[in-house]
């Protein structure tokens, strides 16, 4: 009996020193229980502690993308500017380099300036109003209706009525009830009438007909810079009749001039010794002569 319970109680013990043996070598599961710096080392082999890592994880760099392209795509197709009205404009200066003011200063027109010599052409096909060859203006009297100097005047087939002033020279032909198309020469840009003192240009105005002695609506009553943009670059189809037209409806057709209206007085000539002389009264003697 006490052989048999002996023989068990070694078998028990034998079973736990094996168990706490592969326990302590290798931990649950087999993985070791000590980190690698803790372990202890086994004969020779001698162990470190694995070092820190201080390398820097550098950035994606810029140079190294690829580089984003936009897909191609067919070219743009043109789309020509809306049609705004039945006619065709074009700006009354042709074949130079211009400039022009775009603002009220104080009348409602603009100053083109240009070179002397180009061509200052009909801005819509219509019918030659009024042409002044004789350069008439004096500063002496800066009389109104010749401040403009040479200018020739067209009723476009739109209604409206367009002048250009300052010419240098008038086209030949070109006489009041002659039928022109846009872009028919009327004349050449120069310095006459009250620009005699200035660069060369175009004094160009937009109103509604009139007669010759209302030469303050003939000179400028719409302010015509939107429709020169619009001639010059955008489309030449935007008209100036509708405005125009209202404009005429409000103040009338033949409205009073209100802004540099008045001429200077011409200098009274001044008298001789002789001609005061003359001039002195004299009374005739009634009893005749003896």
């Amino acid at each position: 009996m006490r052989a048999g319970l002996g023989v068990r109680w070694a078998a028990v013990t034998g079973v736990v020193l094996l168990t706490a043996s592969c326990s302590t070598a290798t931990g649950i599961a087999g993985v070791s229980a000590q980190s690698p710096a803790s372990a202890p080392a086994s004969g020779t082999e001698k162990r470190t502690a694995s070092p820190a890592v201080t390398a820097t994880i550098p950035l994606p760099s810029p140079s190294n993308q690829a580089a984003v392209r936009a897909p191609e795509g067919d070219d743009p197709v043109r789309v020509p500017p809306p049609k705004l009205s039945k006619y065709t404009y074009v700006f009354p200066v042709e074949g130079c380099k211009v400039t022009y003011q775009s603002k009220l200063l104080v009348l409602p027109k603009t100053t083109i300036w240009a070179a002397k010599g180009c061509a200052f052409v009909a801005p819509v096909g219509g019918v030659v109003d009024e042409v002044n060859t004789q350069n008439r203006w004096l500063p002496s009297t800066d009389s109104g209706a010749h401040r403009e100097g040479r200018f020739v005047t067209i009723i476009g087939d739109d209604g409206v009525r367009y002048l250009g002033g300052h010419l240098d020279s008038v086209a030949d032909g070109i006489r009041p009830g002659l039928r022109v198309s846009a872009g028919r020469l009327l004349g050449r840009i120069g310095n006459t009438g009250n620009a005699r003192a200035t660069a060369p240009n175009l004094y160009f105005a937009i109103s509604w007909k009139t007669g010759p002695s209302l030469w303050w609506v003939r000179r400028g009553m719409v302010k015509p810079w939107d429709y020169l943009d619009a001639w010059l670059s955008g489309n030449p189809t935007l008209s100036p009749r509708e405005e125009t037209l209202a404009l005429r409806g409000r103040v009338g057709e033949t409205p009073r001039c209100t802004v540099l209206c008045a001429s200077k007085k011409a200098p009274t000539p001044r008298k001789t010794k002789q001609a005061d002389k003359d001039d002195e009264p004299f009374t005739l003697n009634p009893t005749g002569f003896s």
